[in-house]
C-alpha cells in the first residue's frame, strides 16, 4: 500500500499542515524528510553520551531539535527538547534517563520514512 506524506506525519506524531505551510510544496517537504534519513545528529548524540562528552552531546541533540522543529516532527522535537534542557542544566542522569524515549521517537520516524520511501519506489 502506498502511503502519502501526510499519513507518514500522522504515524510518527508530526504536524504535516504546519510543515507544508512553512515549506509550501509537498515535494519540498518530501525532499527534506528524505534528507533526515542521512542526518547524523542522533548518532553523534548517542556516541557522545557513551563517551560522556556532554558538550558534544548537547550540540548534537540541539541540532536534532532544530531539524525537528523545522520539519514539524512534533514528538521527536519534544523528546529532544527535554534532553537538550537536561544537558543545558548539567543534569546528566536525567539526560541518560531520557535516552530511551528519544531513541524510540527517533527510530519510529526513521522506520516510517523508510516505509514511505520504499512504498514510493515499488
Amino acid at each position: 500500500m502506498i502511503m502519502n506524506l501526510k499519513d507518514c506525519y500522522i504515524k510518527f506524531g508530526g504536524d504535516f499542515d504546519e510543515v507544508l505551510g512553512r515549506l509550501r510544496r509537498e515535494q519540498t517537504v518530501q525532499k527534506f524528510v528524505y534528507k533526515f534519513l542521512d542526518d547524523k545528529s542522533f548518532l553523534l548524540f548517542e556516541a557522545s553520551m557513551v563517551n560522556k562528552d556532554y558538550a558534544e552531546a548537547l550540540r548534537a541533540v540541539h541540532t536534532l531539535k532544530g531539524i525537528c522543529q523545522n520539519l514539524s516532527f512534533t514528538r521527536l522535537f519534544e523528546s529532544s527538547s527535554l534532553v537538550t534542557k537536561a544537558l543545558k542544566e548539567g543534569d546528566w542522569n536525567r539526560a541518560v534517563d531520557l535516552i530511551p524515549l528519544l531513541s524510540k521517537d527517533y527510530y519510529e520516524i526513521i522506520d516510517v520514512i523508510e516505509d514511505y520511501k520504499s512504498s514510493r519506489e515499488e
